[in-house]
């Protein structure tokens, strides 16, 4: 169907008094017959179809209208009879559950293009939350620092990251829920919110960004939460702040790992660590790939980027 379609008149207005019947021919929503075929809704919509009749099946979540397929009939196969109405009816549950289906589908898609948006910024800590706040991904510098969000840098380090989302964020991630309920437009799904950052309650160089994220088309699966962590602390120097990072990315390192690691931020090429620490270059090569490995990073830029 050409675009607006659902939002013209008089087709809005029914929608927008959430009458919510499941069954609905397009004709009696004008007072007669000769009333529809008259109206700009069927020069519009109807006629260019080449169709004469036209009746929808409305389905609903809630409030808030998710899909209708419209039925449309030319002059020759005559408006829908009563035992057609009737199949459909019958027929209603199974596109129902064909709707629920694509429903699931379409959240697991916008999964999956959330994390490819933010991809890019890996290996900054990363967490995606679905609508109703359980975890559908959190890489490994994410549970470090909720760690660090929980028991502080110093406890943080001696203990195994298992700390779940912190509180506050998911607070925060509630509130979005309400305002993004309340900004439904005639039922019509939000695509976006503006971005919203929680600092940690006593360590304010803890920050977390959320971003509510839905499909730009017009889908009928909720949002989900796309939350990443950044570490602002004012040290500005690369060394330093790799010897004494808040966050305990370098805890399964080995020292000489640890070591390799360092030079490798600085800039260092793979010959000049050789010498530096003094080992061969195919040592150090196996160092570098071991931490990449550890810490879930696929290069030397990323390995950067993580540590700053």
């Amino acid at each position: 169907m050409p675009k607006g379609f659902f939002a013209a008149e008089p087709l809005q207005s029914y929608v927008a008094r959430r009458s919510r019947k499941k069954f609905v021919r397009f004709g009696n929503l004008f007072r007669n017959r000769n009333r529809f075929i008259k109206s700009a809704f069927y020069r519009r919509y109807i006629a260019p179809q080449k169709c004469a009749h036209a009746a929808g099946l409305f389905f609903w979540k809630g409030q808030r209208l998710v899909c209708v397929i419209a039925i449309m009939r030319t002059a020759a196969q005559g408006d829908l009879s009563s035992a057609e109405m009737k199949l459909l009816r019958q027929l209603y549950p199974q596109f129902l559950a064909a709707l629920r289906r694509l429903e699931s589908l379409e959240r697991d898609r916008s999964v999956l293009m959330g994390l490819g948006e933010f991809m890019g910024r890996l290996p900054l800590p990363t967490i995606v939350l679905r609508w109703t706040l359980k975890p559908v991904y959190q890489n490994r510098a994410a549970r470090d620092f909720c760690a660090v969000w929980e028991k502080g840098p110093e406890q943080a380090k001696l203990t195994k990251a298992t700390s779940s989302v912190p509180s506050e964020i998911l607070d925060r991630c509630r509130l979005l829920k309400q305002e993004w309920m309340d900004a439904l437009p005639d039922n019509a799904p939000q695509t976006s919110l503006d971005e919203q950052q929680v600092y940690h309650p006593r360590l304010p160089h803890l920050r977390a960004t959320i971003h509510l994220k839905q499909l730009k088309s017009a889908g009928v699966a909720r949002p989900h939460f796309l939350i990443r962590f950044e570490n602002l602390s004012p040290d500005t120097d690369g060394s330093a702040r790799l010897a004494n990072s808040h966050l305990p990315v370098l805890a399964g390192l080995t020292r000489r790992q640890q070591e390799v690691a360092q030079l490798a931020c600085e800039g260092r090429s793979n010959k000049e660590i050789a010498g530096d620490a003094c080992l061969s270059l195919p040592m150090v090569k196996k160092h570098l790939h071991a931490v990449f490995r550890k810490l879930e990073v696929p290069s030397r830029t990323r390995l950067v980027a993580l540590m700053q």
